[in-house]
């Protein structure tokens, strides 16, 4: 256990970029799932790591061994620095469950504010057009979900345009893209290395919605024409007073890359083909190899811990 139980708290240093990197030669659903997939097995497994730190450290104190009914402290590992750790451990699992209680809690007052801001404006369907003459746009989610459009983005866009943002939106109502972010956000929590999946990962649902509203409105050119002057409209530090830090907006993230995504030919010669998925096999095979071996090291320490602690208690 001694050497296992480190394993799943270093393992985010190469699973993480493997991750980043096998995710842009993905589609992005794709993508989405992978990273945030990853970040939640790593953050189980670095969670699972202190809990192991926690209770063999606290196992080898007199008063918590009596409490457990063994004869004797733990024997295995020294007390001068498994104690240590296990004070370490604790305070970095109080730490993190205050830390996910705080971050879910502001994610449900955001969108709870939101959802009442928008309540006293008109709606039909699904839509919800606020009085701002600021251009803005986003995607709400609840029961049920709402796209929240300011009067000003409508009169930014031609009514083909405006279509093509509105199903980018729905996009992501449909999908539940808001869950990936927060799950993405509480793993991160538990890892700080997990904080750099956030970017790709948001750029993946980006693109997902993006290629859901292309293939709804039947012409990316058009998608693509809203996306770009959608952001061009929404111009930093001008989206609307109700809008809720959590949320998607299509005028978000890395544009003009997406702009360039829809507009790119989906042509590619066999042999660069042929060397693209040769390439994305063994990141995938890096990332699983990684992914395993964590979650494997983290279930040895719990089945080396579990066998001391028998043999205590004998």
């Amino acid at each position: 256990m001694i050497v296992a139980v480190w394993i799943p708290l270093l393992m985010p240093l190469l699973a993480v970029p493997a991750a980043r990197r096998l995710a842009e030669s993905l589609p992005p659903r794709a993508a989405a799932w992978l990273l945030t997939g990853c970040a939640v097995v790593l953050a189980g497994c670095t969670t699972a790591a202190l809990g192991l730190l926690l209770t063999a450290g606290a196992l080898r104190l007199p008063p918590v061994a009596a409490l457990d009914h063994l004869s004797l402290p733990l024997p295995a590992g020294d007390p001068a620095a498994s104690v240590p750790a296990a004070g370490a451990a604790a305070c970095l699992l109080g730490a993190v469950a205050l830390a996910v209680v705080h971050r879910a809690r502001r994610h449900h007052t955001e969108l709870r504010t939101a959802r009442l801001a928008t309540d006293a404006h008109p709606t039909s369907g699904d839509l919800c057009v606020l009085p701002d003459a600021a251009p803005d746009a986003y995607a709400l989610p609840g029961r049920p979900g709402r796209v929240v459009v300011t009067a000003g983005m409508l009169r930014a866009l031609p009514p083909d345009e405006r279509e093509a943002l509105f199903a980018h939106e729905r996009a992501h109502l449909a999908g539940r893209h808001h869950l990936f972010l927060l799950t993405a956000a509480l793993a991160a929590v538990c890892h700080p290395l997990l904080r750099s999946l956030r970017a790709p990962l948001a750029y993946a649902l980006e693109r997902w919605a993006d290629e859901t509203a292309a293939t709804r409105v039947g012409d990316r050119r058009v998608t693509a024409r809203a996306i770009g002057r959608a952001a061009l409209a929404a111009r930093p530090g001008a989206a609307g007073a109700h809008r809720p830090g959590t949320v998607l907006a299509a005028t978000t993230g890395p544009v003009p890359r997406r702009v360039a995504a829809l507009l790119a030919p989906e042509q590619a010669s066999a042999p660069s083909l042929r060397a693209a998925v040769h390439g994305r096999r063994l990141i995938a095979a890096a990332l699983l190899a990684c992914v395993t071996f964590s979650a494997a090291s983290a279930l040895d320490a719990a089945t080396d811990l579990h066998e001391t602690v028998e043999s205590a208690g004998r």
